[in-house]
């Protein structure tokens, strides 16, 4: 039998000198690359807006106020995702009705005719039922779009993985464009856009796309006109390969558009809440395949275990010494750096002086697209250990996450 005992004390990251690195030559930029960083640079910082009334401005509270009443003169009660929009003081229908009138610049006349026409919508199309019906897609449930986990603001965040479309049978099942004239896609595409401008304002706290290929960019300032600046200032675009520096420190969002174009596009939205400041999705909430450590199974074992973030300089290798463990004990750890690219290992010190070191992994170079390390050690007597990261050979600043656990032995227990 064994007991899980999380370690009582911080882990303590020794960082070797870092030896003489000559300055980078200076390069010049290509065609893509000026590309990527102009969506990047057209592409305005987006601030939350507060859902707490105690929080809005005057002019806002009376707007809202506004809203309620001209709704109910000019259409009566009626109710959006199961949520009564008038007479109960629920807090959830002020957000829902914040939402439209942020859409539309709190101008109340504006916002009550997209407020009716949204409702008018959702009782054509059905949506309140949609949920119950089988579109026969039932493959594609938890691989194109799935729920996963909640960033440290409580937000649900939303993988939608596009990527799945490179395979030819399923996209020719699935997006009914094969043979679609350029004239109608376009055509589909901006009134897919409308619907959800229309429909579903607000509802995204911001926008992630990852794994963009090189060529993103041109299909971005294609569809970019038809987008409000409010709705494109919520994206961040992420080039290949920076998944996980960019989801250690952004906020995520919502875009629906270029899902059938792009092979390598991952979209990751975080679905809007009620309170505001810097969402961050915390390592042990990111899928491994974005460079977190949330591996499928996890859920069965229980709330996620934190990890802790550090960062690798270039030119700088870091042990991370996990120390105090007894003979007999089981430590398991899981440890990724984004964009790896560098030398890891791992080895187990033992207290004893003549004990010799175990090379529990030995040093290798870890490529690019690898995903998080996950293993596991029986001490055979007490001692320490050392997770090594070396990034020495590199210049290029890299974000990294580790946690690990410790389970004593039956015996010692005893």
């Amino acid at each position: 039998m064994e007991m899980e005992a999380a370690a009582s004390s911080p882990l303590s990251l020794q960082e070797n000198q870092t030896p003489q690195i000559s300055s980078p030559k200076p390069f010049k930029k290509s065609f893509v690359a000026s590309l990527m960083e102009a969506a990047a640079l057209r592409t305005p910082s987006f601030k939350e807006d507060t859902y707490f009334i105690s929080h809005l401005k005057n002019s806002e509270k009376r707007a809202l106020q506004e809203l309620k009443d001209k709704l109910m003169s000019a259409h009566g009660p009626d109710s959006m995702w199961g949520i009564p929009l008038l007479g109960n003081a629920d807090e959830r229908a002020d957000v829902i009705l914040l939402k439209f009138l942020r859409a539309r610049d709190f101008k109340v006349q504006d916002s009550l005719t997209m407020l009716l026409k949204c409702l008018g919508w959702r009782k054509e199309f059905g949506a309140d039922v949609v949920l119950e019906e089988e579109l026969g897609f039932k493959e594609l449930e938890g691989v194109v779009a799935y729920m996963h986990g909640y960033d440290r603001e409580g937000h649900p965040v939303c993988y939608n993985a596009y990527g799945v479309f490179k395979d030819k049978e399923m996209y020719e099942k699935v997006t009914d464009l094969k043979d679609m004239p350029k004239r109608e896609l376009r055509e589909a595409s901006n009134h897919i856009l409308s619907l959800f401008q229309d429909n579903y304002p607000e509802m995204v706290a911001r926008k992630i796309f990852v794994n963009v290929p090189w060529y993103f960019s041109l299909l971005y300032s294609v569809f970019s006109p038809f987008l409000t600046q409010r709705t494109k200032s919520k994206f961040v675009i992420s080039k290949e390969g920076n998944a996980a520096e960019t989801l250690y420190k952004w906020p995520a969002v919502t875009s629906l558009l270029f899902v059938c174009l792009i092979c390598k596009l991952q979209m990751i939205d975080l679905l809007d809440g009620v309170r505001s400041s810097d969402q961050i999705i915390r390592p042990e909430d990111i899928p491994i395949q974005y460079g977190g450590l949330s591996r499928p199974n996890d859920k069965l074992n229980g709330p996620p275990k934190p990890a802790s973030e550090f960062t690798v300089k270039g030119g700088e290798k870091v042990n991370i010494q996990i120390e105090g463990i007894e003979a007999g004990a089981t430590i398991t750890w899981d440890i990724v750096v984004g964009g790896w690219e560098l030398e890891y290992s791992a080895e187990y010190v033992p207290n004893a002086e003549g004990s010799y070191t175990v090379a529990v992994e030995k040093q290798r170079r870890v490529a690019a697209d690898e995903e998080a390390i996950h293993n596991s050690y029986i001490a055979g007597e007490a001692g320490k250990l050392v997770l090594s990261v070396d990034n020495t050979a590199s210049r290029k600043r890299k974000v990294a996450a580790y946690r690990y656990i410790v389970r004593k032995s039956a015996a010692s227990i005893i």
